[in-house]
């Protein structure tokens, strides 16, 4: 049975991640079993309405029954959404579509992400996933603006093609522990293939706290059409 998060609890999320994290500061690596604190399917208005624009200059919000809808609107690359859950080491889990409303023109430029320790400028590690290309990305982007592509695959055969589930989970754990403490180790999988794990040694420069989720295109992405579902949030676990 699926868990309901209401809407109207930024601040205790807030709290309650903050209280986790500092409860597993001592028990918890990068490497521990995560536990979840936040569940949201997209199956209600009300749940939809927990989710607030990031980022993204001209983005239509909506939804079905089923998921949160984004359609791109005039000289906007991408529309970033937040979910209410802040804090520094947290793992997302959603269930993204490149729908097929999306002009053609536009599909193998096109990627649906998820993203963590999200700030100003969209600051932030985020996961892009690219249906047409079968391609995914690491992405390190900083509040300056400069971007790196900490790791890139390519022929993903989890990858999932237009109107199509794919199954995205990114995690950024910092290391309380042996010779990388102090670093932030990024685990990045799709369909429960894992696409990156890397450590950083930088991320320290990452201020933001936002979790979210995102659809765009590598240029301006007028018409595409993207959803999003069963976003899951999760955090370190206190007991390992």
């Amino acid at each position: 049975m699926k868990t309901r998060t209401a809407p109207n609890f930024p601040r205790l999320i807030a709290v309650l991640v903050a209280t986790v994290v500092a409860a597993t500061a001592l028990a918890a690596s990068a490497a521990a079993a995560p536990v979840g604190i936040y569940r949201n399917a997209m199956d209600s208005d009300a749940q939809r309405r927990a989710i607030t624009k990031l980022d993204g200059q001209s983005c239509g919000r909506g939804g079905s029954e089923r998921a949160f809808r984004i359609r791109i609107g005039k000289r906007t690359r991408e529309c970033l959404y937040r979910t209410p859950v802040v804090g520094r080491d947290l793992e997302i889990a959603a269930t993204a579509r490149l729908l097929s409303g999306t002009p053609k023109g536009l599909r193998r430029s096109a990627f649906v992400s998820v993203s963590l320790r999200t700030g100003r400028a969209g600051a932030g590690y985020q996961l892009l996933v690219f249906p047409l290309q079968r391609k995914t990305q690491l992405l390190r982007r900083a509040s300056d603006g400069k971007r790196k592509y900490v790791a890139i695959e390519q022929n993903v055969g989890t990858v999932k093609g237009v109107g199509q589930a794919n199954q995205l989970r990114l995690r950024a754990f910092n290391v309380t522990r042996g010779p990388d403490k102090g670093r932030s180790r990024i685990l990045a999988f799709v369909g429960g293939e894992l696409v990156a794990n890397v450590t950083d040694d930088a991320s320290g420069e990452l201020q933001g706290r936002a979790s979210g989720f995102s659809v765009g295109a590598k240029r301006a992405a007028k018409g595409l059409v993207g959803s999003v579902d069963d976003v899951v949030i999760r955090v370190p676990n206190p007991f390992e």
